[in-house]
């Protein structure tokens, strides 16, 4: 294993000191997935050595949402607000010595939300207990970067987690790979290529092992969305940047600040004087992709107390396995109301897609 992590220092070494430019971009596109193929294979033996074993979490509620940050930015504080947690609130480093989880009851929705301990820089080499605090981030369904208006690097941040695996607002590359027998590497595209080259795209395949293999791209991929589409490991996970202390500043100082935070989307809160949260609990419904509906029993009124909270895009036949796991096979037929109609009442099978706010009547064989 220290041959392996020799490997990764030289080969980083070497990334950093060769100027990037059209006439290296081979050359560093092959360091690159030879790269992360070593990493990927660091990270299988650390695995099996319980190295990189993570804290013991129980997910539960509709989603779970995590707050990854610095120490000292305010995560107890906010998880408090939000939840019915008890997390310590100090103003020194490493407060959060655990996870803390706590709930938070929102527009039918309970949202599990997990303090982490501070990310800092150097964890995904697992510095600060930093390896346990991306296997848990890696479970996420959101992630929060929380940052404050005095240590608002964001992109150390996301560079830990991008080392960690996991990428934030993407989604996976669009690149097919089947394997051969024989006749090398053959890429064909639907797109135009911009930012590589067939032949760089083909040494880096054959870097990380494809050798025979058909490949078809159907976006305009960099290197490290190529190693990406390769890779066993990565995570695709949405994600907000929350601005906290925004009470401690001036306005241009706010805009000042915001203008370096990058291109996630950003909230500005002060948890501690309780500004912004509202918006911020609408921003997590959404980015998780909620939707409501109301469960209307045959003959019967519609419950609007207490909405049945499931993704976007779910269908009937998506309900009828929340319900109970013996309505697929019993279902007859639906009733909808709603957005998702085209009149109401309108009968509908399993695959009828539904939309917020729907009420819904399903009716079962006995």
């Amino acid at each position: 294993m220290a041959q392996i992590e020799e490997q990764i220092k030289e080969i980083e070494e070497e990334i950093r000191k060769t100027p990037y430019n059209k006439s290296t971009q081979h050359h560093i596109g092959k360091l690159k997935a030879k790269l992360a193929k070593l990493q990927d294979e660091l990270d299988k033996r650390k695995a099996k050595r319980g190295e990189a074993r993570g804290y013991a979490v129980k997910k539960s509620g509709h989603a779970t949402v995590v707050l990854v940050g610095l120490p000292s930015v305010g995560k107890s504080t906010l998880l408090n607000i939000l939840t019915d947690a008890e997390s310590e609130v100090g103003t020194y480093f490493f407060t959060t010595l655990k996870v803390i989880p706590g709930v938070m009851d929102y527009k039918g929705a309970k949202i599990q939300v997990l303090d982490l301990p501070g990310l800092v820089e150097g964890a995904s080499k697992g510095k600060g207990r930093g390896r346990e605090v991306l296997s848990v981030a890696r479970s996420a369904d959101l992630i929060l970067l929380m940052v404050d208006v005095f240590a608002n690097d964001v992109q150390l941040l996301v560079n830990e987690l991008k080392k960690g695996g996991i990428r934030l607002n993407q989604s996976p590359p669009n690149v097919t790979i089947n394997r051969k027998d024989r006749g090398g590497v053959s890429i064909s595209s639907t797109v135009k290529l911009t930012n590589l080259e067939y032949d760089t795209m083909a040494a880096i395949f054959r870097e990380y092992g494809y050798i025979n293999a058909d490949i078809v791209v159907r976006e305009d991929l960099t290197e490290d969305r190529l190693i990406d589409s390769m890779a066993n490991n990565r995570i695709y996970t949405p994600a907000l940047v929350v601005l906290n202390k925004i009470d401690l500043v001036s306005e241009a100082e706010f805009k000042n600040i915001k203008n370096t935070l990058g291109d996630l989307p950003i909230l500005a809160i002060s948890a501690k004087e309780k500004v912004g949260l509202n918006d911020l609990r609408d921003s997590i419904f959404e980015k998780l992709d909620f939707i409501r509906i109301y469960m209307r029993p045959q003959g019967k009124k519609a419950d609007y107390s207490e909405p049945l909270v499931i993704k976007r895009d779910s269908s009937i036949g998506n309900v009828c396995d929340i319900i109970h796991r013996t309505f697929r096979k019993r279902f007859r037929y639906a009733n909808i109301w709603g957005n998702s109609a085209k009149f109401p009442g309108q009968t509908v099978g399993m695959r009828h897609v539904l939309q917020d706010g729907d009420v819904l009547t399903i009716v079962v064989s006995k």
